[in-house]
C-alpha cells in the first residue's frame, strides 16, 4: 500500500505521536479527543469522546470510572458514524489501559459495523521505554517505513542522560522519589515511570517497573518519606495538576515531609509527557533528569512542562 492510500485513524495520543514520528503526519485522517500532538493534527476529525467530565474533582472522576468499568462500559465511546466516513485502512488503538483510551474490544466492535469491514487495527501495550521502541517498530513495519532513525535518536538522548547519572551512586546519595499519578484516591506512577526516575539519577518509591500504577494509603507515602515528590496526574495538564497538588498540600501532615520541608515538591505536565506511551517519554525522562539533577541537566523545560509547587 503505497503511503499516498494509508488512511490512518489513531484513538491514542502516544500512537499518533508515533506515527507522526514516522513521517506520516499527513496520513492521519482521524484523532480521538486527546490527541493533540503534533499540533497539525487538530484539524483532523475526532473520532472519540468521553462519557465522564474531565474538569469534575478527582475523586468524582475515579469514582464515575470505576462505575462504568463495572457496567461493563467503556469510559469512552467511539463516534462510529464519523469512522464511517473517513474509511480508514488502518485503525492505532491501545491494549494497556481502560482508563487511558479506548479498549481494542471498543474498536474491534466498531470495525464490525463499518461498511469497509478491512480496516486493520494496530493496538499497543507498552509498559516499560523497551515496548515503546518496540511498539514503534512494529507500526513502522505495518507502514513499510524506515524506524531505524527515529528509535536511535531516542535512544542516544536517554544514553546521554545515563551516562552522566551513572556516577553519581558512587559519589553521592541518589534522592528518594515519589512520582504522584493521581491524587484522590492516592496512586503512584508506574509502568515506566519507575525506569524514568532510575535513568534519570533517583530512587524510585513505591511503585514497581513494568507494573499497572496501584492505589496508596496516606500513611505508606509518609512513612516512606521521599526526597522529592513529582506531580504527574493521569490527563492533566500543568494548571490542573497545581490544583490538584495545592489540594493535597492542604493536609496537615504535608508540612512534615522531608520533600516539603526541603522544597523538592514539583508539578508536572503529565498528560502531554509522563502519560504518553510515545517518543516524548525521552522528553519526560529529560524532565526528571532537569528536576532530579539541575546542577547537571538544563534543557530548557522549567515553567513550560514543569514548575516548583
Amino acid at each position: 500500500m503505497t503511503n499516498g492510500s494509508l488512511r490512518i485513524v489513531s484513538l491514542i495520543p502516544g500512537g499518533t505521536e508515533i506515527v507522526a514520528a514516522l513521517g506520516l503526519t499527513n496520513a492521519i485522517v482521524g484523532r480521538s479527543h486527546e490527541c493533540d500532538y503534533p499540533p497539525e493534527i487538530q484539524d483532523r476529525p475526532v473520532c472519540t469522546q468521553a462519557r465522564i467530565n474531565s474538569n469534575s474533582p478527582s475523586g468524582e472522576i475515579h469514582d464515575k470510572v470505576n462505575n462504568l468499568l463495572q457496567s461493563a462500559l467503556s469510559i469512552y465511546q467511539i463516534k462510529t458514524d464519523v469512522l464511517e466516513k473517513l474509511q480508514p485502512t488502518h485503525i492505532v488503538t491501545q491494549d494497556q489501559c481502560d482508563v487511558c483510551a479506548v479498549s481494542l474490544k471498543e474498536v474491534e466492535e466498531a470495525v464490525a459495523t463499518l461498511t469497509n469491514k478491512s480496516s486493520q487495527i494496530i493496538s499497543l501495550q507498552p509498559n516499560i521505554l523497551q515496548d515503546v521502541w518496540e511498539d514503534i517498530q512494529r507500526v513502522a513495519n505495518v507502514f513499510g517505513v524506515d524506524s531505524r532513525q527515529v528509535i536511535e535518536n531516542l535512544e542516544a538522548r536517554v544514553k546521554i542522560v545515563d551516562q552522566k547519572t551513572q556516577g553519581l551512586s558512587q559519589t553521592e546519595h541518589l534522592p528518594t522519589v515519589a512520582c504522584i499519578e493521581w491524587t484522590d484516591p492516592l496512586m503512584v506512577a508506574a509502568n515506566w515511570i519507575p525506569e524514568l526516575v532510575t535513568l534519570a539519577g533517583g530512587q524510585s518509591l513505591l511503585s514497581v517497573k513494568g507494573q499497572p500504577s496501584t492505589p496508596l494509603k496516606w500513611e505508606t507515602l509518609f512513612s516512606s518519606d521521599p526526597d522529592i515528590i513529582v506531580f504527574m496526574p493521569c490527563g492533566f495538564d500543568l494548571n490542573r495538576t497545581r490544583q490538584e497538588a495545592q489540594l493535597l498540600s492542604q493536609r496537615p501532615e504535608w508540612q512534615e515531609l522531608h520533600a516539603v520541608k526541603s522544597g523538592r515538591v514539583y508539578i508536572t505536565d503529565g498528560n502531554a509527557y509522563f502519560n504518553r506511551p510515545g517518543p516524548r517519554l525521552v522528553d519526560s525522562l529529560e524532565i526528571l533528569a532537569e528536576i532530579l539533577h539541575p546542577e547537571i541537566f538544563q534543557y530548557g523545560y522549567k515553567q513550560k512542562a514543569w514548575e516548583l509547587l
